[in-house]
């Protein structure tokens, strides 16, 4: 099985997403010893974002383009080739601001890409993507889950996934992680066991 890692938080070793999304890998690696793991970290080498050069990019053959059209596209390639190579994902999301990190919307960006993981119908849009595994690892300071505060965060991600029809989608949740010491222990402490004891006890 081929597992795609990623972490976002830009807090490094003092990031609760980023413990948790460990959890997840080590936890997998368990249940299937053979597992292969693509590692992005996309705080310390971030994606650029959407750009005119991106596009532009996109749309010039190799042999026409210039050095920064080259990287986009190279970059582009490579992440999308990740993407769908992998079996499973591993999606560590923290909140700012209401929303994903920047960065790992960056990366949304590049995995969505019509005629490789959706495609255009006369019926509608039709999702490649199916029969992947994805766990979102999500963190935040306050309490969302379920509220209008959390649309752009952990909804953004099922929906972004969704429409790729991704279905088999896993939530480890750790919130209230600025509530101080005790909520913030019992909430890590919860998120730990469900990884243990939910997402991987049938494996």
């Amino acid at each position: 099985m081929k597992l795609l890692h990623i972490d976002s938080s830009i807090l490094g070793d003092n990031s609760a997403s980023r413990q948790l999304s460990s959890e997840v890998v080590k936890a997998w690696q368990t249940a299937e010893p053979s597992s292969v793991v693509t590692y992005r970290d996309l705080a310390t080498d971030a994606i650029s974002h959407f750009s005119s050069t991106t596009l532009v990019a996109a749309g010039t053959t190799a042999e026409l383009r210039n050095a920064a059209q080259q990287h986009e596209a190279e970059l582009s390639a490579s992440t999308l080739a990740e993407f769908i190579a992998a079996d499973a994902v591993a999606i560590a999301a923290t909140m700012y601001n209401f929303t994903v990190p920047t960065q790992l919307k960056a990366w949304m960006d590049r995995v969505a890409v019509a005629g490789q993981t959706v495609r255009y119908t006369d019926a509608g849009p039709e999702g490649l993507c199916g029969g992947k595994k994805v766990v979102i690892v999500s963190t935040s300071g306050g309490i969302h889950a379920g509220q209008a505060s959390g649309i752009a965060h952990e909804e953004y991600l099922k929906l972004v996934l969704g429409f790729r029809v991704i279905t088999d989608i896993e939530i480890v949740s750790a919130e209230g992680l600025a509530y101080g010491e005790d909520v913030s222990n019992n909430a890590m402490t919860a998120a730990k066991a469900n990884i243990s004891e939910q997402l991987f006890a049938a494996a």
